[in-house]
């Protein structure tokens, strides 16, 4: 039989281990900016949200506009600007532009 101390104790990890995940990389706490998927080799790249194309690859740039969920795009190049935030120029449709990728 347990002793209540140690009842308490294991009563208190359990509940750590049940609510320290939320705050983990693996667990519901995931910040990224940009996620961009690929339906098959060879298709154009789909943004999975709202974003912004932007003039330049820098967040103050004024945003030429607004890219819907689902929307193909072609990645032109890369950028890493000198804050270490990484850009995508893209090509959208008719326009060509700038995705902050994180």
């Amino acid at each position: 039989m347990m002793q209540p101390s140690a009842a308490w104790r294991w009563a208190a990890l359990l509940g750590f281990a049940l609510i320290t995940p939320v705050g983990l990389p693996a667990g519901g706490a995931d910040r990224r900016q940009l996620e961009v998927r690929r339906r098959c080799a060879g298709d154009p790249l789909l943004s999975t949200q709202a974003v912004a194309l932007r003039a330049a690859p820098e967040q103050r740039a004024p945003a030429l506009q607004q890219l819907g969920p689902g929307e193909p795009m072609r990645v032109l190049r890369s950028w890493r600007g000198s804050s270490g935030q990484r850009w995508l120029q893209v090509q959208a449709a008719d326009r060509r532009g700038w995705l902050a990728a994180g």
